[in-house]
This record gives structure tokens, sequence and C-alpha cells, in this order.
């Protein structure tokens, strides 16, 4: 993987230039120890994630990235829906559970209010080793 030294010149921003389909760069964060153990996956997931339509300013991997189910856990990218953007649940952590959520509702606003949002999280279990039978009743939002 050729990957550089961020412009920012820290050891631990390392940057996949753009190439082929990328709309915008690859950012890891990460020292060197940890960019030589990344699965060679996980680069290849940051390059795709830079490929898709109304991505923002870079394709971002944390340092705990790992591959995972085309966007690699850990990674971050926001997207304008103005210029095609995508939601894309590949990248919350769906597969193990791991408390970020995309999240369907019939109200129509552009901010829930604090005791909707924060409701859930304080009665249903988010975590893979632990589960519960909650239900989240919404009407008292």
């Amino acid at each position: 993987m050729q990957l550089t030294a961020s412009a920012t010149d820290s050891p631990f921003v390392w940057r996949i230039e753009p190439r082929g389909n990328m709309r915008v760069p690859g950012i890891i964060y990460a020292d060197r120890p940890l960019i030589d153990a990344l699965y060679d996956k996980v680069f290849e997931q940051v390059r795709n994630v830079a490929t898709l339509p109304g991505i923002q300013q870079a394709a971002y991997a944390m340092p705990d990235a790992h591959w995972g189910y085309g966007f690699p856990i850990g990674g971050v990218a926001a997207f304008d829906p103005d210029e095609g953007g995508v939601i894309s649940a590949g990248g919350v952590g769906f597969d193990i559970s791991c408390g970020v959520r995309t999240l369907r509702s019939w109200r129509r606003t552009r901010r829930p209010s604090q005791t909707c949002s924060r409701r859930p999280f304080r009665r249903v279990s988010a975590a893979l080793a632990h589960s519960n039978s909650v239900t989240v009743r919404w009407s008292a939002c």
C-alpha cells in the first residue's frame, strides 16, 4: 500500500492519495506499528468509501480500524445529499451491535429532542454480550 505522511508532518496521520475512481483522499490515523498491522482489506475499504457519491473532504479510518462489510469498522465519512450523497448502514457497526444505529422514525424533524434521542440508550442494551426484550415506545416523545 502506498501511503504518504500527511501535510501536517504528524507521525500519526497517513494519507492515501486519490487514484482511479476515488473522489477524495483516504486518511488513516495510526502510528507506524498499527499501520503495519492493518489488514490490506482496511486500505481497500478506505479507498472504496472514497469513491462513494457525495463524499466530502476524505474517507477516514480511526486507529481501531478493521475490515468490515464494505465500509471499514472504525471508518468515518460525511456525505452531502445535494451531491448525490448516500447513507451507508455499513458504516455504523451493525454487525456487533456497537451502539450506533440508523433509526427510521415517522417523525418529521431535523433534530430530535434530547429526551427522544437518549431514551433508547437508557433502556436498550447495545453490546455483543448483552440482550434484553425491551420495546421502546416513542409515543411519549
